[in-house]
């Protein structure tokens, strides 16, 4: 898998819904804080959807675009729609190009999608991407472990935790929750 480099992605999902968060950091080349503010997190399908981005922002909104296309064309069957992006983006010329990650969520999954056509599931309900993915991943493990938080008090304490150890991650978290 490619590491794409300059945000964090995480989400998680318990017994009561699925949360997807990410920093608001933009980075170019050596300058890590272009933008603090950016919207990485987003609601689609409906608000039955979260999806989120790690990697060129111009190719995430293109990717954001195609996945949103195919979840209205699936009526919005998030597994269906993750493996027919995914199919896209690997085998068409130009899409196959983008460099980009998404995590996507509805209230019962949680799916990285890559442009190597991976669509991957986590088998223990906490996933990340980005640069400072495994910080937050890390610290999404731990909680989910040893604390009684929800997915969307794990999600915010874990990107936070990665802010403070990731030059690549800021403290402009935004969380996005749906129940189940």
């Amino acid at each position: 898998m490619v590491e794409i480099r300059g945000t964090t992605i995480l989400a998680v999902k318990d017994d009561r819904g699925v949360a997807i968060g990410g920093d608001g950091q933009v980075t170019l080349g050596q300058a890590i804080s272009i933008k603090h503010k950016a919207k990485k997190v987003r609601r689609l399908y409906k608000n039955k959807i979260i999806a989120g981005f790690a990697g060129a922002t111009a190719d995430a909104f293109t990717l954001f675009e195609k996945f949103e296309a195919k979840l209205e064309e699936y009526s919005g069957n998030l597994l269906r729609a993750s493996v027919e992006l995914a199919k896209e983006w690997r085998t068409d010329k130009y899409l196959r190009r983008l460099e980009a990650m998404l995590l996507v969520a509805n209230s019962e999954n949680i799916l990285l999608i890559s442009g190597t056509g991976d669509v991957i599931e986590p088998d223990d309900n906490v996933i990340a991407i980005g640069s400072g993915g495994p910080y937050a991943m890390a610290a999404a493990k731990a909680l989910c472990k040893h604390t009684k938080l929800s997915a969307k008090e794990i999600v915010q304490d874990s990107l936070n935790i990665a802010a403070s150890m990731c030059v690549y991650t800021n403290s402009e978290i935004v969380v996005e929750y749906l129940e189940k």
